[in-house]
């Protein structure tokens, strides 16, 4: 977004932004951390040694385009190749191949992917952000009971709790739980170190008996108290590594890596200064969650709201596909591994480029934008579909919430969505409130929280200053809200506002105001911005409406609305449906199947989409909209799209409506429809449909596509060729045969084999 020196003028951000930003920081930053991570690889005798050479990697330009990857049915991606070496240590030597590593799935201009010929979208998550939550329920006897509780970047949980006593326990599980001395003991931290860096050591020694001294002698001695509670494991259990290496595995790999958010977040919450790139669990981040955990038993501290939007975070497509790069690297080490042992085993002389195949690549990222639940096929009913697919946010999903057992509080409208999430857009039915859309404004920060822009109001400064702020830091401002736009200049000190501090509304005079809205409609997604007077609907017609919007067909004739947001021409332009120019220059030549305009010495053709199917079943067309010898600017609209005129939006039709009261009351059960809508054409829309059919060879010979099908009346016939296809150009209504086809049976039960009759009269089959 860009703020202009007039005050109160403001450009919208792209809508599909939010999708490129994720990806470009995936190809930015997240290709390289993971390719970094990728560890030296040695043999069982540690005479041969594998590895990337990250600084060298590099994305080829994809060989084929968009639109021949969608005819073909294939993928729009680029290979990917990195440098690797093989070092023998006996003699120095080392072999450096430039290896393919595999294909990564490319965004296009529209923010979606094509998978084998499949436009798909990958939608935003939300989830817990990682870090530390303090909470209190009550117990059954009424009392208080505190808990904090330690989220890690892969959503395992630490619940520490104080007892009545005043003793503070690590639950490792649902049933067992240990003394936060034995689990800060396992980590590496002696009772001397404990006391020095608690805040109540007093109250750590006084649940400090001969048996506890015993569990906490030695780091060992605590490592198998540890093990055998969390194992669950009866008898004395024996120190060895390969015990080290099962809990390392199962519970601080799982619950103690906080990754950079949480480290962030820890040292935040804890007042910490423990550098940004110690990313795991410390026994100084016990303690001093314990210190704090002591804290709120007596009063001290406030407790967190785990709905707030500052304590969750966005898991865009940036980190999901990072997620499954790294995956891929791990396969991809394990069978890096497994070759150089075999080849040593068998006396062969390995390569890097013998050792490295692209299929753990390949397939991760094929299984990932098939079956994640995050990864969906666009839905191209209409333009707006398209941009709210994008934009949409989900509790759902790995590592997040589900229909059945999400609470009614997670649902509802939290007071930190103002501005950032939309309160009115949402789905209907189990998954109301879980899946919601990104507010018009708003946009995605690099920690992943969801920041909205506000104007700074400053009596030194006439120059109107935009900042963006995370829902951790709006609440320390008076916000005045959208009315307060249109005040006069001259009289805006003697005016009263609403604003909003701390998540509440109050009415403040104009000087007490730190920040104001940008726009009136930042609040809302854009689904909903399209609706006219929406300050004057009720909120469930509100939501019904954004959502019916986006079910809307194109029509035959589409037309533009007279009473609009002016957000019409926005939405249309991002969605990419009309043809746009991408230079200026002089229109030569068009037709309905392309326009040609020359501009600074060269001539460019631009094909126009004709009557293709979208994988809703609606028409994708455009229609040339510039006459030729027309001289056009960069940007101006070269053809209209479906549900576009003009460039802008157009869903619908301007048709006019009457309402009839009876007695006082308005009666929706009869409905009265002009025959003009039907006869006139007004609401007709083409759908057009893909029907396939398949031929077998069976066991008692092969299908054929045919026109002589017995038992069918000629009439149903009549659109078929000689080939039993049917005619281009023919019209056929319901019931109409499309494709003929003959599949051989059996018809006397001697022409069956000896075994198979035998087989039938065993079974009694007829």
């Amino acid at each position: 977004m860009l703020g202009s020196g007039n005050e109160g003028v403001s450009t919208i951000p792209g809508l599909n932004q939010i999708q490129f930003e994720g990806f470009c920081r995936f190809i930015d930053q997240g290709l390289t951390e993971e390719l970094y991570k990728f560890p030296k690889i040695e043999d069982t005798d540690q005479e041969i040694e594998f590895q990337l050479f990250v600084e060298t990697y590099q994305l080829v330009e994809p060989l084929i385009k968009e639109k021949d990857a969608i005819y073909e049915s294939l993928t729009y991606s680029s290979e990917l190749y990195v440098s690797a070496g093989l070092i023998w240590k006996t003699g120095r030597d080392i072999q450096e191949q430039t290896i393919f590593i595999g294909n990564i799935p490319l965004m296009n201009s529209l923010g979606t992917f094509i998978v084998n010929g499949i436009y798909r979208i990958v939608i935003n998550q939300i989830l817990q952000s990682p870090g530390i939550y303090y909470r209190s329920e009550l117990d059954h006897n009424g009392i208080s009971v505190y808990t904090g509780t330690i989220i890690s970047d892969w959503g395992g949980r630490l619940e520490l709790e104080i007892d009545r006593k005043a003793r503070i326990w690590a639950r490792v599980s649902r049933k067992q739980k240990i003394s936060i001395l034995v689990l800060s003991s396992a980590m590496g931290s002696n009772l001397k170190e404990i006391l020095e860096n608690v805040c109540y050591p007093e109250i750590f020694l006084s649940f400090l008996n001969d048996k506890e001294k015993k569990k906490i002698g030695s780091k060992e001695n605590a490592i198998l108290e540890f093990y055998q509670q969390f194992s669950c494991v009866g008898g004395d259990p024996v120190f060895s590594e390969s015990l080290c290496r099962e809990l390392q595995k199962k519970f601080f790999q799982q619950r103690c890596e906080l990754g950079r958010i949480g480290r962030r977040n820890m040292n935040r919450r804890l007042n910490l200064d423990i550098p940004q790139n110690n990313t795991f669990l410390l026994p100084r981040d016990i303690l001093a969650a314990a210190d704090h955990l002591i804290g709120m038993k007596f009063g001290m501290g406030t407790l967190d709201d785990m709905n707030h939007l500052k304590n969750k975070r966005i898991r865009s497509v940036a980190d999901l596909l990072q997620d499954q790069f790294g995956l891929a690297l791990a396969r991809l080490e394990n069978m890096v591994r497994g070759t150089i042992c075999g080849a040593i085993r068998h006396k062969l002389i390995p390569t890097p480029q013998n050792l490295v195949t692209s299929t753990p690549l390949t397939t991760t990222y094929e299984s990932f934008f098939g079956l994640h639940p995050l990864s969906q096929v666009l839905d191209r009913t209409n333009p707006l579909t398209q941009i709210v697919h994008g934009r949409k946010l989900s509790y759902l999903g790995p590592g997040g919430l589900t229909g059945r057992t999400a609470s009614f509080r997670i649902r509802d409208i939290h007071p930190s969505h103002y501005g950032r999430i939309c309160p009115i857009d949402t789905s209907e039915g189990i998954n109301v409130g879980l899946i919601g859309s990104l507010s018009i404004h708003a946009r995605i920060g690099h920690w992943g929280s969801i920041e909205s822009p506000f104007y700074e109001i400053s009596e030194r400064s006439k120059r109107v200053q935009m900042l963006y702020l995370s829902p951790s830091r709006d609440e320390y401002y008076m916000v005045a809200t959208g009315n307060s736009l249109a005040l006069n200049r001259g009289i805006q000190e003697e005016q009263v506002v609403p604003a909003r501090y701390r998540q509440e509304f109050l009415t403040i005079a104009w000087e007490q105001v730190h920040l104001r809205s940008i726009f009136p409609f930042q609040y809302f997604s854009i689904g909903a911005s399209l609706i006219p007077f929406i300050e004057h609907n009720d909120a469930n017609r509100a939501l019904m409406s954004s959502n019916m919007q986006r079910q809307a067909v194109p029509l035959s004739q589409s037309e533009k609305c007279i009473v609009g947001t002016g957000l019409e021409r926005q939405v249309a332009l991002d969605s990419g449906v009309p043809a746009i120019a991408e230079h200026e220059g002089k229109i030569v030549y068009t037709d309905t199947d392309k326009i040609i305009f020359s501009g600074n010495g060269d001539t460019l053709s631009i094909p126009l989409v004709m009557y293709e199917r979208s994988n809703k079943n609606t028409c994708m067309h455009q229609k040339p909209r510039v006459p030729r010898g027309k001289c056009i600017k960069k940007g101006q609209i070269l053809a209209d799209g479906a549900a576009t005129v003009g460039g802008e939006l157009a869903l619908g039709k301007n048709v006019l409506v009457a309402y009839m009261p009876w007695e006082g009351y308005n009666s929706e059960d009869a409905v009265l429809l002009s025959e003009r809508l039907v006869y006139g054409d007004i609401y007709t829309s083409f759908h057009i449909r893909k029907y396939e059919i398949q031929t077998h060879v069976t066991s008692h010979g092969p299908e054929r596509i045919t026109k002589e099908i017995p038992h069918l009346e000629a009439h149903l016939l009549r659109n078929l060729d000689k080939n039993g296809i049917v005619m281009l150009g023919s019209w056929v209504e319901t019931g109409d045969i499309l494709v003929g086809k003959l599949t051989p049976q059996m018809a006397k039960e001697s022409s069956y084999a000896p075994e198979d009759r035998l087989l039938r009269a065993i079974l009694g089959i007829q």
